[in-house]
């Protein structure tokens, strides 16, 4: 079945269809892995059903449209070559998956013993589905939780200091799986990646803490942090290292070394270094990413770092 479903990939481009096209076609490719199944108007569960690892990843159809090439979920990317087992928690809209049927669906999974089935399950999401990994975390025993910048939650009575999402200040977010840091309490180990420079996200971060909690700061990528991770292979290895049960915060480090070979945090990184006039720094980074990329942008700022500091040396 896993050749079946990498030439499924392969097949069929979805990238001219309309949504409502795209979501049949990932429905009748669904019911092929395992099974599709509408959680109301909203949302919808998909299962690749494999092996007795379980990846769980909260993902929306914007999200999948905008950043996956190949406009599948990520989900099947990431269990494809190892023959795993994917649910997808699939949302329509940005709902933060606040919905009774997603928690009616997870109820169920919990009295069928379905997340007892697998000899290790992972939860991953970015964002909004950050925050859902985190929260529905709670239905998995032993789970490893890997959010990306995460809320925590929209109770405007717990955070009112974040005004970045008008649209969900009316939704409940203080009833059942409501407060995303109380769910992981019992998670095995939970990975919040962040960028400390966004305050609203390291906020967020913060209120995440126990001793199965692991703040992961990644510094200058920006609030399209899981775009980049996706793109630098990040998320693949840390998925993977997570369903070995070899995940640790020098690991997560260790992946994210990735950055130093990606333009979008070298740009921002050398724009901050500039910010400082520190022309020693800027000439340090310049030759450093010149030595093994030839990139414009740190071709001129080289130059012009020696030119300030060849000026300082000139009585």
């Amino acid at each position: 079945m896993q050749d079946d479903l990498r030439s499924e990939q392969i097949a069929i481009d979805l990238s001219d269809s309309d949504p409502s096209e795209w979501l049949a076609e990932i429905e009748a490719m669904g019911e092929e892995r395992g099974y599709f199944e509408p959680l109301g108007g909203r949302h919808s569960a998909i299962l690749t059903d494999e092996g007795t690892t379980l990846v769980v990843t909260f993902e929306t159809i914007d999200d999948i449209r905008a950043t996956l090439p190949d406009q599948m979920p990520m989900g099947w990317e990431l269990v494809r070559e190892n023959g795993w087992s994917n649910l997808c928690l699939l949302a329509h809209e940005d709902s933060w998956f606040r919905d009774r049927t997603v928690f009616g669906y997870f109820d169920r999974l919990v009295e069928d013993g379905f997340f007892e089935e697998f000899e290790r399950v992972v939860f991953y999401g970015a964002g909004m589905c950050g925050y859902a990994a985190a929260a529905f975390s709670v239905v998995a025993p032993d789970v490893t939780v890997i959010a990306v910048q995460p809320q925590a939650t929209l109770d405007p009575t717990r955070t009112e200091w974040d005004r970045r999402f008008p649209k969900m200040r009316r939704t409940r977010f203080s009833d059942r799986y409501g407060f995303a840091p109380d769910m992981v309490e019992v998670a095995d180990s939970v990975f919040v990646l962040y960028d400390p420079e966004i305050t609203e996200d390291a906020m967020h971060a913060a209120l995440f803490n126990g001793d199965n909690v692991h703040h992961i700061r990644s510094r200058w990528l920006g609030s399209d942090m899981a775009r980049a991770l996706w793109e630098m292979g990040v998320t693949r290895e840390l998925v993977e290292l997570a369903a070995d049960g070899a995940l640790t915060e020098t690991a997560c480090y260790t992946a994210l070394r990735a950055r130093r070979d990606h333009i979008t945090y070298l740009r921002r990184l050398l724009a901050r270094v500039e910010n400082t006039e520190r022309m020693r720094l800027v000439q340090m980074l310049s030759k450093n990413v010149l030595s093994r990329r030839r990139i414009r942008r740190f071709k001129r700022s080289l130059a012009k770092a020696e030119q300030a500091l060849e000026a300082l040396q000139t009585p």
